[in-house]
């Protein structure tokens, strides 16, 4: 709970002080989302445990 609060003043102090952050942080996804390396990496870290698990079921 505590760590909550500690969040969201955080990230609202954050969003006080930097009111470009949201705009910027934006771009910069979509800005990494149009190149197809980051797309490939992301597919990669996210279904890695699936690849891996189906392999060694094969191997056994």
């Amino acid at each position: 709970m505590i760590t909550r609060l500690l969040f969201g003043a955080a990230l609202g102090l954050l969003l006080l002080a930097f009111p470009a952050a949201p705009a910027v942080v934006l771009t910069a996804a979509v800005e990494a989302m149009s190149q197809p390396p980051v797309l490939v990496a992301a597919a990669g870290v996210i279904l890695w445990p699936r690849v891996s698990r189906r392999v060694r079921r094969w191997a056994r």
